[in-house]
């Protein structure tokens, strides 16, 4: 599956999950780690964590084995490595303190309405 096709599938599971503030940063010339890094913030852990399991749900029905999640049900931040996708999903409070949008500001965002609709 083409990187671009891999943003699509994630991008409407955490649509799906109603996550907070997505953005998706086109990473490609900017990055050797991924294509793009996604963010998106869930207004609790608790939906942090339901946003996460849908991205692992979608990825298992696109047939997207490939990847890793780093956190646990404790985590404010939960990370999911498709190496061509970076997923980070935090909590709204976690997501204020690093603040990674200002790490990446230089890389153009993905409209993310395109996806969508």
């Amino acid at each position: 599956m083409k990187s671009k096709e891999l943003l699509d599938v994630i991008v409407k599971a955490i649509d799906d999950k109603k996550g907070e503030n997505m953005l998706a940063l086109d990473m490609q010339g900017i990055s050797l780690l991924s294509d793009y890094v996604v963010i998106v913030h869930g207004n609790s852990n608790r939906q942090a964590h339901a946003i996460v399991d849908g991205v692992v749900e979608a990825l298992k029905n696109a047939n997207a084995l490939d990847y890793k999640v780093e956190g646990n049900k404790d985590s404010d931040w939960i990370l999911i490595d498709t190496k061509d996708v970076i997923v980070n999903v935090f909590t709204e409070e976690a997501r204020d303190f690093y603040g990674l949008e200002k790490l990446w500001s230089d890389a153009p965002e993905v409209e993310l309405e395109s996806i969508l609709n």
